[in-house]
């Protein structure tokens, strides 16, 4: 059966998963895991909220399964999903206040709680770190890990994930005059930055 959802829409599978087909739901999870979570990595650079968040954006489409408009994508929901709940999670980590997960949906759905978990933890969906260890990748994560929120985020969407300003402006809730206008001076500090850092290594001279 899962074979035969490999071709289905998004829409289709959220439908079928609404419709109690737990199948539709792995394999929309399968479907956009690692994606997510190389958003949710460069964007927290903490493994520990990349792991809470990765699950709670899935919880949450889960839980807002019914209120899904069909008729526009779904990968653009979710990364919303995801944003809001790293930077909400960046703010509580600031405060020290965690919230259990067990908290965020109820026992009553037709998936358990428990059935929900296995399908993001277990072994086959979750996907662990597997970055690049060479020099030059690291270096970016860190220039990408030190720059303000805003920026990170809309470079992050735009350069690693690909999204259109239209998508992105629908994302952050912004005008797509405030994206480009955003994006453009992530892109300065990010060169800015990248030139300092290949200076503070001396005579390193990293091509790309």
């Amino acid at each position: 059966m899962d074979r035969g959802l490999k071709n289905i829409t998004d829409a289709e599978l959220l439908n079928r998963y609404s419709e109690g087909e737990e199948s539709a739901f792995r394999e929309l999870v399968s479907r956009y895991k690692n994606s997510l979570y190389a958003f949710l990595s460069q964007f927290l650079n903490r493994r520990d909220l990349v792991e809470d968040v990765f699950q709670e954006t899935f919880l949450q489409l889960y839980t807002s399964r019914h209120s899904f408009d069909a008729s526009r994508p779904l990968r653009p929901w979710l990364f919303t999903i995801a944003a809001n709940k790293a930077k909400d999670a960046l703010r509580k980590s600031q405060r020290n206040a965690a919230v259990p997960i067990g908290t965020m949906v109820e026992e009553t759905e037709e998936m358990s709680f428990g059935d929900m978990l296995n399908v993001l933890s277990s072994d086959d969906t979750m996907p662990y770190d597997n970055m690049e260890r060479d020099e030059t990748a690291a270096r970016v994560n860190r220039i990408i890990a030190d720059m303000p929120e805003g920026l990170r985020e809309i470079l992050i969407l735009a350069y690693f994930q690909k999204f259109s300003y239209k998508q992105m402006a629908e994302i952050l809730s912004i005008p797509i005059g405030t994206v480009k206008s955003r994006l453009h001076t992530a892109v300065g500090r990010f060169a800015k930055d990248w030139k300092a850092s290949l200076g503070s290594n001396g005579n390193d001279s990293t091509e790309s």
